[in-house]
C-alpha cells in the first residue's frame, strides 16, 4: 500500500507558477507510476501528468501546451508538478495518484483513474483573472 500526501496549492494570479509537491510512503516498486489529475467541480478527475518512479519516463495531457511539469526525487521520496503561466482554467483540486505500470510498456495508456489504485486527499489550485 502506497500513501500519498499532497501540498503547495494556493490561489495565484494568472500567468503566475506553483509548484505542487507529493510525499510517497509506503510500498512503492520499480513498477509504479506516479501521476497528477485534477478535478474542477464536477465528477470527472483528468489526467494531467505522470512519471515512472523507476527510469523517469513521463507523459502529459495534450492540452496542457507545455505548461507543466512533472518531475521526482527519489531520495525524498517525493513527486512534483511544477505549473507554469498558470491560467483560470487550471483551477481545480490536484490530486497525486500511484498506480503500477506494466513492466517494459508504455505509460501513455495510463491516463484514466482505473490505473491508479491510491489517492491522496488533493489540495485546491486556484488561479484569478
Amino acid at each position: 500500500q502506497v500513501q500519498l500526501v499532497e501540498s503547495g496549492g494556493g490561489l495565484m494570479q494568472t500567468g503566475g507558477s506553483l509548484r505542487l509537491s507529493c510525499a510517497v510512503s509506503g510500498r512503492t516498486s520499480s513498477n509504479h507510476v506516479m501521476a497528477w489529475f485534477r478535478q474542477a467541480p464536477g465528477p470527472e478527475r483528468v489526467f494531467v501528468a505522470a512519471i515512472r518512479w523507476s527510469g523517469g519516463s513521463t507523459h502529459y495531457a495534450d492540452s496542457l501546451d507545455g505548461r507543466f511539469t512533472i518531475s521526482k526525487d527519489n531520495a525524498k521520496n517525493t513527486v512534483y508538478l511544477q505549473m507554469d503561466s498558470l491560467k483560470p482554467d487550471d483551477t481545480a483540486v490536484y490530486y497525486c495518484a500511484a498506480g503500477m505500470g506494466i513492466p517494459f510498456d508504455t505509460i501513455t495508456r495510463m491516463t484514466t483513474t482505473r490505473w491508479y489504485a491510491n489517492w491522496g486527499q488533493g489540495t485546491q489550485v486556484t488561479v484569478s483573472s
